[in-house]
């Protein structure tokens, strides 16, 4: 007599614990590679619109031009262009209350672009640790079906007075199956979040970096308007 062993028919014939364990896996599978391609490109579209705010800013062009096209994006501007926006924003107002305190202007520009690369770091980070616990966890869930489908086939054989490989093997193969399932989710989590971590933890320092330059060009300019309004105040005097 032949057992069907084939996928369809382990599974169905699995018990109801393996099965579920299985449907979570799936579950979990499925959501986890929606979460995967949804960060690729997420992180792409980081990646290209960091590199054309770049070449537009290095272009030489107007600050005050370039802040005013990236304020009418409202919601839309994203990492550079938010981390500027918010910067040349708090120290154009800060510039008219404190003209001659650069020290104040910078600090409140420096904690306004910290703030906004703080919320993108957030954005960017959004997803990582689901996929660091699917490839964490996947494997034991898929390991405690296999245990629990293993011992049920082993359990059904104190019923028999002689057990052969025929009759164990169908529990055995329908229990393995979760752990496979268990790794089928656990591994490309484990590539993708490796991967992302990297590309986020790139994408970060890139933006940090472009923060302390345009600190500099911010402080240059303060230090400017300062001294020319300590100049305007000694003439008037």
């Amino acid at each position: 007599m032949s057992t069907d062993l084939s996928m369809v028919h382990l599974i169905a014939g699995a018990s109801p614990v393996v099965q579920l364990v299985m449907l979570l896996l799936a579950i979990v599978s499925l959501i986890s590679w929606t979460m995967i391609f949804h960060k690729w490109r997420t992180l792409r579209r980081a990646g290209d619109e960091a590199e054309g705010f770049e070449r537009r800013f290095w272009s030489g062009g107007d600050l005050a031009a370039l802040y005013r096209d990236v304020a009418k994006q409202g919601e839309d501007a994203r990492g550079m262009a938010d981390i500027f926006e918010a910067g040349f924003k708090e120290f154009a107002r800060l510039r008219k209350q404190s003209a001659t305190d650069p020290v104040a202007v910078m600090e409140g520009a420096q904690r306004s672009m910290r703030v906004a690369l703080s919320r993108e770091e957030d954005r960017l980070e959004h997803h990582l640790s689901f996929l660091a616990t699917v490839g964490s966890t996947s494997p034991y869930v898929g390991l405690f079906g296999t245990v629990w489908g293993i011992m049920n086939a082993f359990r059904s054989l104190g019923n028999v007075h002689q057990a052969t490989l025929a009759m164990v093997a169908p529990g055995i193969a329908e229990a393995l199956i979760a752990t496979a399932m268990g790794l089928f989710a656990a591994i490309p989590a484990v590539v993708a979040y490796n991967r992302y971590s990297n590309d986020v933890e790139r994408l970060i320092n890139r933006y940090d970096n472009f923060l302390e330059e345009f600190s500099t060009i911010l402080h240059r300019q303060a230090h400017v308007s300062a001294g020319a309004a300590r100049s305007h105040g000694a003439t008037m005097a």
